[in-house]
């Protein structure tokens, strides 16, 4: 979150901070069972400038919830009579032993020239194998097996619905409008692919055809109740879009769509297009991800920002995680570009860890997804060279990982500074090539302390000592 220098508050509050927090580490890793995938509904909203006065940024609640996996094991008909019938049965036999290395080694060894019969059987078996792989790893270990099956079988709509859970979980682009269509025409009576096509219409602004997939899913709900909460979710963000849009004018760019709630300022949607596009490109580049979708950026009057967005008063900018929307006031912008510049860059890099993270963005803790938006967008404070030189008592980075919200003004004030040190010395101390696959491991669930022990080979308190270590360093002696 980007804040207005506040230097004129922060050091009287350092000169007499004595805080005294317990470090403590409450860790709780995530079992992902293979019928349901578990999200945290609630993370931190990440906002943009606040007024001079340290605030805590706004908490909104994500009710994001995830389609329930119906991952379905086929029942393997009789094996085929061929010569390959006896490899069939070796193989089921592993599968059902649990030995699955060997029986994924096994049908990758399968010749391309089996009939249709033992072709269509070692679809089955590539889907079974994937659905014990996904017990064992999520869909990191069973994508590419559920894509051999519907290789081998295109027209098995238990297959392909098995495959498109799998894309949907990892927010993978093949999971496109043709293959949703194509999965429709299958599984005509699955409400699934009804309500993944009306959220992957709904990103792209089509709204009307949106919302009629979703009275088709609303049809076929009951033959899978499961789905009730993934329907409710996403039917309440296309009605939440179209209220907001129907009084909203659009510009589109190459890679942004800027909507403007109130009268049209041409030269406003001109600057902030203008500034979207170089983020775009060079914190993309620096970052090395790029959105895979048109980020929405709503541009509202002041005088009515806050209750359009639920925000405070003193917020400046906001990132929606639920409709992936950056919000920012532009009244009288145009007068402090550099201020706008600061805004919609560091919002941009919320939109990014967003779109990169996806299902599980909530996986990345707030004293990093603040510290890399600090960073990537080289907002970086002078008032954290002047925080090296104070005796100060750090917050343990296990308290700020999530909600900021129970932090008084001062403790937050410091929270920010030490967001940005952290994931600098992150970004100096590894590289930017390991903190990206840092989050990597953070997208596949692992949790926070064995992600960093798995790719930094130390483990969480090691790394905070480190860090500490590192400002002591920097403070002047005597």
């Amino acid at each position: 979150m980007y804040r207005r220098n506040i230097s004129n508050v922060l050091y009287p509050i350092v000169a007499g901070l004595g805080l005294v927090i317990v470090y403590q580490s409450i860790v709780k890793p995530t079992y992902i069972s293979p019928l349901t995938a578990s999200h945290r509904e609630q993370g931190p909203l990440e906002t943009g400038t606040l007024s001079p006065e340290p605030l805590l940024e706004p908490m909104v609640e994500d009710p994001h919830a995830t389609a329930p996996k119906q991952l379905r094991v086929l029942e393997a008909p009789a094996v085929p009579e061929s010569k390959h019938r006896g490899s069939l049965e070796t193989i089921l036999e592993e599968i059902e032993k649990g030995n699955l290395k060997e029986a994924e080694a096994s049908l990758i060894h399968l010749p391309t020239t089996l009939t249709d019969d033992s072709r269509i059987y070692a679809a089955v078996l590539w889907n079974n194998l994937g659905i014990e792989q996904e017990k064992l790893e999520g869909t990191k270990g069973s994508l590419k097996t559920f894509k051999k099956a519907a290789s081998l079988d295109p027209k098995n709509p238990t297959i392909q619905l098995n495959l498109a859970h799998a894309y949907w979980e990892q927010r993978d682009p093949a999971m496109s409008q043709d293959f949703l269509e194509r999965l429709i025409a299958l599984a005509p009576q699955e409400p699934f692919p009804h309500v993944a096509l009306a959220e992957l219409l709904h990103e792209r602004g089509r709204l009307s055809e949106a919302a009629r997939h979703l009275d088709q899913a609303a049809e076929r709900v009951a033959r899978d109740p499961s789905m009730q909460s993934y329907l409710q979710t996403v039917s309440s963000k296309v009605r939440r879009t179209d209220e907001m849009d129907s009084r909203l004018s659009s510009r589109e760019g190459a890679h942004f769509t800027v909507k403007y709630d109130g009268e049209t300022d041409q030269a406003t949607w001109t600057v902030v297009l203008d500034v979207l596009e170089e983020a775009y490109r060079e914190i993309g580049q620096k970052f090395g991800h790029f959105p895979a979708k048109t980020i929405v950026v709503v541009l509202h009057p002041r005088a009515t920002f806050q209750g359009a967005t639920g925000s405070p008063a003193w917020a400046d900018g906001l990132f929606d995680p639920v409709l992936g929307r950056i919000h920012v006031p532009t009244q009288s912008a145009l007068e402090d570009r550099a201020w706008l510049r600061r805004v919609l860059r560091h919002e941009f890099v919320h939109a990014l860890l967003h779109d990169q993270q996806g299902l599980n963005h909530h996986a990345i803790p707030t004293w990093l997804n603040e510290g890399l938006a600090m960073q990537l967008s080289n907002d970086h404070w002078a008032d954290v060279d002047q925080l090296h030189q104070q005796k100060l008592s750090i917050i343990p980075l296990t308290s700020l990982e999530g909600s900021w919200g129970e932090l008084q003004s001062e403790e937050a004030s410091v929270a920010y500074l030490e967001a940005d040190s952290a994931a600098g010395y992150l970004i100096t101390r590894y590289g930017m090539h390991e903190v990206q696959q840092l989050l990597a491991r953070l997208k596949q669930k692992q949790s926070l302390p064995a992600a960093i022990h798995a790719q930094l080979s130390l483990s969480y308190e090691q790394l905070q000592s480190h860090w500490i270590a590192h400002l002591q360093e920097r403070r002047p002696r005597g």
